[in-house]
């Protein structure tokens, strides 16, 4: 039996007409327990206005507080990024706090004396970066602290060793270059050192054999003896690959001022250099240790002698979001399934980490060891983000007029500071027809600005980015040095960079409007320099489109702000942009957090 929630209630209270008796709200407590505001306090409804309607449809104002209130709504609306807990990212930065030099780790004593010298432009009191700190001893196999075992020669290469499977991922500026060199490098001459004892006990033992054989055979006559090509010829034991030839010269150099210390044979091949210049350093009679190629030119000396990849042990894919994406990931397989047979260990290298490449990693590398760093996917505090609203009085929605007032006021502010070095911009923009246009529009208007795009010529390209990034600023009498010593190896035109200021356009004059912008100089271009450049010259990147993903916001933002520089973008922003995702990029960027 149920009773009824009415049992224990007394009857209500009717007036003689038989209706219910209303309490009275003149009372004290007339106001308590009271659920509805009463119809007297309610202010009137208004019918909303269409274009109220669609602000609210467009913002979304008529959705709950609680859901209009999460944070990065219009950047997770993309998903472009995988996401790394902060739980994850919190562990990292206590186990990075106990390392604070390069001394600290276990790499050979000729390593440790050139990092300062050689890599580092001579500076004397230098501490690794958090990805070195991180990636260095997982890949030297120390990470415990604990020194590698020595073993007897030959041991190594009788013992089948799983291939070890790294992702280093790290904020653009970070140091990603070093980090994957140093243990590479150290792996080729302790490898050298064994293959140097095994080489001992073989000669040896041709020595006895061939005495032995003279003295049975003393009146037969033998051929002379022709010097052979060194067993290491056209077979490297370590592969770099990059997505671009600016970036084959940029590792390359790095690798290069290495080897005046650690003394190795390195080889850089990209479509900058002529057939004779690549198979010259492909095949030297000297041998080769490290090759650092793009994919398809490399994949396509591999048709021809299969034997080039039959001895890698270490690959490393730099700018990994890029090199296996759509356009370069079957190349990039066949190669890695070509020299998996002899692989010791592959590291994958990227700034980012797309939901594209974290998928592919799960499919073909699911025991892949990822080395990610705290503030990876966030753009670096340091860097200064200002929005121009191109809406707004005088452009009236004028981009072109918006960037290049941008630009004068970046240079007035130059000068009246009493700044001497030229101001060096970059400009990116969403479509390469864009970028010669915009180019045409700015030295109309009295800036000196060049176009560089996929459709410029590579000279053109390398000449342009050399005075970007900072390869004019060595010694006179370093670069006459190199360039005579490019021309003597190469047999092709070396163009050291202090030519570069006479190799800019003459025909640029006054611009239309009477104005001469003379201490700043700009670079308008599309995505081919925002993956790995390291233009260490410009302080100011200004996004003439908005990006499409937050992944080309990190990597655009990433120009600036390197290895500890501040830095200032400026982005424009009219009608048809995506302004939320501009705000929420700014507040990201503001509070220190990681784009989702």
């Amino acid at each position: 039996m149920v009773l009824s929630a009415n049992v224990g209630r007394p009857p209500p209270k009717t007036a003689p007409s038989g209706k219910p008796v209303r309490k009275s709200r003149n009372t004290p407590f007339g106001g308590m327990n009271v659920t509805e505001v009463p119809r007297q306090l309610q202010a009137p409804q208004r019918k909303a206005s269409s274009a109220e309607l669609k602000r609210a449809s467009r913002y979304g104002n008529d959705k709950p507080e609680r859901e209009r209130k999460e944070p990065m709504k219009a950047l997770k609306m993309q998903r472009a990024l995988a996401n790394v807990s902060y739980e994850k990212r919190g562990r990292v930065k206590q186990a990075l706090s106990e390392r604070d030099s390069f001394g600290e780790f276990d790499l050979l004593p000729v390593i440790k004396e050139s990092i300062g010298p050689m890599a580092l432009g001579g500076l004397a009191d230098v501490s690794p970066t958090p990805i070195q700190r991180l990636a260095i001893p997982a890949l030297l196999g120390t990470e415990d602290g604990k020194r590698r075992t020595k073993h007897k020669p030959g041991v190594e290469a009788v013992q089948k060793k799983q291939m070890q499977q790294f992702l280093l991922a790290a904020e653009t500026g970070s140091g990603k270059t070093l980090a994957y060199v140093l243990p590479v490098l150290d792996a080729i001459k302790r490898a050298e050192k064994a293959d140097a004892e095994l080489e001992r006990i073989e000669t040896a033992r041709r020595a006895r054999e061939n005495a032995e054989r003279q003295q049975s055979k003393r009146f037969d006559l033998e051929p002379p003896d022709v010097g052979e090509p060194h067993s290491t010829a056209g077979r490297p034991r370590a592969i770099v690959l990059l997505p671009t030839s600016e970036l084959v010269a940029q590792v390359g150099s790095v690798v290069k001022s290495l080897s005046h210390v650690v003394k190795f044979r390195s080889a850089l091949i990209s479509a900058q250099f002529s057939r004779t210049v690549i198979q010259n350093r492909m095949f030297s009679p000297n041998g080769i240790d490290i090759v650092i190629s793009t994919p398809h030119l490399l994949s396509s000396i591999a048709e021809d002698d299969p034997n080039i990849l039959s001895r890698v042990t270490h690959l490393v894919i730099d700018e990994a979001d890029s090199l296996l994406d759509r356009s370069f990931s079957p190349i990039t397989s066949a190669i890695i399934d070509r020299a998996t047979p002899s692989l010791q260990q592959i590291v994958l290298c990227s700034a980012t980490i797309p939901r594209s490449l974290d998928s592919f990693l799960h499919k073909r590398f699911p025991d892949v060891r990822r080395l990610v760093t705290p503030n990876l996917h966030a753009i670096p505090r340091r860097v200064q983000l200002s929005v121009v609203d191109i809406d707004k009085i005088p452009y009236q929605g004028n981009r072109d007029l918006a960037c290049a007032q941008t630009i004068y006021d970046i240079g007035k502010e130059a000068a009246e500071t009493g700044e001497e070095r030229e101001k060096k911009l970059v400009v990116f923009v969403n479509e390469r027809e864009k970028a010669s246009e915009l180019a045409e529009y700015l030295r109309s208007k009295g800036i000196d600005a060049t176009a560089l795009s996929r459709d410029s010529d590579e000279r053109k390209q390398a000449e342009v980015l050399a005075s970007f990034t900072g390869a004019a600023l060595l010694p006179a009498n370093m670069k006459q040095k190199k360039a005579a010593e490019q021309a003597a190896t190469d047999d092709v035109v070396a163009i050291s960079p202090a030519d570069l200021p006479m190799m800019r356009d003459e025909k640029q004059t006054t611009g239309s409007s009477g104005k001469q912008l003379k201490n700043v100089r700009v670079l308008v271009m599309t995505d081919l320099g925002s993956r790995g450049i390291d233009t260490l010259l410009v302080r100011t990147v200004i996004l003439y489109d908005v990006p499409h993903t937050s992944i080309d916001f990190i990597h655009r933002l990433g120009r600036v702000g390197r290895m500890g520089r501040r830095g200032r973008g400026v982005v424009l922003v009219g009608k048809n942009d995506r302004k939320d995702i501009v705000r929420e990029v700014r507040d990201g960027m503001f509070k220190g957090q990681a784009l989702i």
